[in-house]
């Protein structure tokens, strides 16, 4: 007897996307199914980020559960993705933007700018269109880590065309200035700079826009927070009390303006020695994921301190772009993959809220 598409889709319901709780035919990720007379099956897999940090497993257990069924000679699923938007439905968006990613920290040195570039490498290496937006105005360190030494363009409409680095969409405080240029401006004015970055840029179609906040709590956070359709904020630190300490009362600004917070980075986590490869906790270990199960918010990983991330970041070569294969590359690209799967938590969040069904739940990892 050959095998029916509700056959194939009654399978597949067993299989859950472990971020979201629920199986991909209840959260329309299956797509074209096919069933040809000899009992081959073809379907599409439709993840809500190419930076799925399970999409192998659900491939392979999607392909298990249909090659079980009564008829099935042979079994193939196409893994894409389609970004869901996880913005603030009560906010007006940045068009074409589906997600605003706001990288912050507590405190300044924890190495939050090489974060932000080093993560948005990641996700565009993915296959996301990323952007990444400098918001760090008095410290605008970004086109100097990316390697961009031209500046940005007037286009249409008196739009800003943004640099295009490594793939990436960059603005930046630093496109303006000398390097030597101090920035000694006041609130309405940064506040008026960074409604320019992101209203009268072309951007076009972003899955990401990684912003690099200022260190702490000022104007620019509590603006951006308060203005900006935020999907999440990231959270930066070195493992050591001082800094953990620090980041805690960011975070809890974040929370307190009603930002999710997707999750803590350590940053600085191990020191390997390159003669005899013997880790070291200079700044200590594990303070951050500490941190995050205090707080309630997930971990997103680790990053260890190693020579090649800082001189990707002096170099304007990052790691991510010049060794992805590196341990370290590695480390950035795990956490870009957590970060996704929280973005996706929030957007299927967003989406269940304007159905008006109730939906309270979130990942830790």
């Amino acid at each position: 007897m050959p095998v029916s598409t509700e056959a194939v889709l009654q399978a597949l319901s067993v299989v859950k996307d472990p971020d979201l709780g629920r199986d991909l035919v209840t959260l329309g990720m299956i797509e074209d199914v096919k069933i040809d007379p000899d009992g081959n099956v073809d379907f599409t897999i439709v993840l809500t980020t190419p930076a799925c940090p399970v999409k192998d497993q659900l491939k392979q257990q999607s392909e298990t559960v249909v090659s079980a069924l009564p008829g099935v000679r042979a079994v193939n699923a196409v893994v894409t993705s389609r970004v869901r938007a996880g913005t603030m439905i009560q906010r007006e968006g940045i068009p074409g933007v589906r997600n605003i990613i706001a990288v912050g920290s507590g405190k300044g040195g924890v190495g939050k700018s090489t974060v932000s570039v080093n993560l948005a490498l990641a996700l565009a290496g993915e296959g996301a269109r990323v952007g990444l937006l400098d918001a760090d105005v008095y410290g605008p360190n970004v086109p100097l880590m990316m390697g961009s030494t031209g500046g940005p363009r007037q286009g249409v409409d008196n739009k800003i065309v943004p640099v295009e680095s490594y793939g990436i969409k960059l603005i930046s405080m630093g496109f303006f200035i000398d390097a030597d240029s101090p920035v000694i401006w006041r609130g309405p004015m940064l506040t008026k700079l960074l409604t320019q970055f992101m209203y009268d840029v072309s951007w076009g179609e972003l899955d990401y826009l990684v912003m690099d906040m200022p260190p702490g709590t000022g104007d620019v956070q509590l603006t951006t927070a308060q203005s900006v359709p935020l999907t999440g904020a990231v959270m930066v630190s070195t493992p050591q009390d001082v800094a953990l300490l620090d980041v805690g009362k960011a975070l809890m600004m974040f929370k307190k303006l009603n930002v999710p917070v997707l999750g803590i980075v350590e940053n600085m986590s191990t020191f390997v020695c390159p003669h005899c490869s013997q880790p070291t906790d200079l700044f200590g270990h594990g303070g951050a994921q500490s941190a995050a199960a205090r707080y309630g918010v997930p971990f997103l990983g680790e990053i260890p301190l190693h020579l090649r991330i800082r001189e990707g970041g002096d170099s304007g070569r990052p790691v991510v772009a010049e060794a992805p294969d590196s341990p370290e590359a590695q480390a950035f690209l795990q956490v870009a993959r957590n970060l996704a799967a929280q973005v996706s938590v929030v957007a299927y969040k967003q989406q269940e809220v304007k159905k008006g069904a109730p939906v309270a739940f979130f990942t830790k990892r």
